[in-house]
């Protein structure tokens, strides 16, 4: 599969309203967005602008999903992986987060770590990030509003620059609350 990462431009801000309210994202706070939303998310600089950058992901020149780079000014930034329904299952997710990941730590080389969320029973999503040296960090209980009204735990996965540059993986000390704190 012939894939390529191609930067978002307002231009194509109709394509974007298109591509998002087209498909069901069903581990996102809002299940299919309204076009007019995107659209104004758009104008208000949420998927361009110093502190965000977006991606589509081209495979064989169709666009078959979504990178949104954000909080990049502020030395650790999140992002937002959409691959559509047609694409999912096929290793997309797993390229796309080993691309931003290089994309990342190659532009920006202040930066240390980069993060990444997503609800606890994104089995997918989790298992994307482990293939990719990321490290569960966090674990948010009843934090993530479902498009279904129903409050998920969240988790939270990061990798710092080192473990990517070494092709290591350093834990979190979780057994760190001794007895007397």
């Amino acid at each position: 599969m012939l894939t390529e990462y191609r930067h978002f431009v307002r231009a194509e801000t109709e394509l974007l309203a298109e591509f998002l309210s087209g498909e069901e994202w069903p581990f996102h706070s809002t299940g299919s967005p309204e076009r007019e939303l995107v659209r104004r998310h758009v104008a208000e600089g949420h998927y361009d602008s110093d502190s965000v950058r977006t991606f589509w992901i081209m495979i064989e020149g169709k666009r078959a999903g979504l990178i949104r780079l954000f909080d990049i000014d502020d030395g650790t930034p999140l992002f937002d992986l959409r691959v559509a329904r047609a694409y999912r299952g096929l290793g997309v997710g797993r390229h796309a987060v080993r691309w931003l990941t290089k994309y990342l730590f190659t532009a920006l080389p202040a930066i240390s770590r980069i993060e990444g969320t997503t609800r606890q029973d994104n089995h997918a999503m989790r298992r994307v990030f482990r293939l990719c040296g990321y490290t569960k960090e966090a674990h948010y209980r009843e934090a993530w509003p479902g498009c279904d009204g129903i409050l998920y735990d969240g988790v939270g996965y990061a990798i710092l620059r080192r473990d990517w540059a070494t092709g290591t993986l350093t834990m979190p000390e979780w057994d760190d609350e001794h007895a007397g704190l």
